[in-house]
């Protein structure tokens, strides 16, 4: 997303405890599901057991990262419960991606992607109980 729909989101009409979002983690946590999703796409291709795992996540990224994008209609409580349910659906992929490390180097960036949403969701969320 570019600079100007972040600062058109900032002055947008927001939910009670919403207009203290770090724009900058969002953005951040935006792109690491966009990452993450485009990566367990690929491995979700490559038809091994964690397959079924890898098009669960990058659904459920796709999900967190639209959610994100409409802020209207969105309380902390529900995009704490979103983020929750992100970083569990990566968390069972990254490991399910992580039984063919040794031979999938797609498995292994899955992993690594996962593991990256993972952070800046998690980073987003201890944003939020902050403010």
């Amino acid at each position: 997303m570019d600079s100007m729909m972040m600062d058109s989101m900032k002055s947008m009409d927001m939910m009670p405890g919403m207009q203290t979002m770090d724009m900058a983690l969002m953005q951040a946590c935006m792109d690491a599901c966009s990452a993450c999703e485009q990566a367990c796409t690929v491995c979700s291709t490559q038809m091994m057991d964690c397959s079924p795992a890898c098009m669960n996540c990058a659904d459920m990224c796709n999900t967190m990262m639209r959610s994100m994008m409409r802020m209207q209609g969105m309380t902390p409580a529900v995009m704490m419960s979103m983020l929750d349910a992100c970083m569990a659906m990566c968390q069972l992929c990254m490991d399910m991606c992580m039984k063919h490390e040794a031979h999938s180097e797609v498995c292994r960036m899955c992993a690594a992607a996962c593991k990256a949403c993972m952070d800046a969701c998690m980073a987003m969320r201890e944003s939020m109980m902050a403010a």
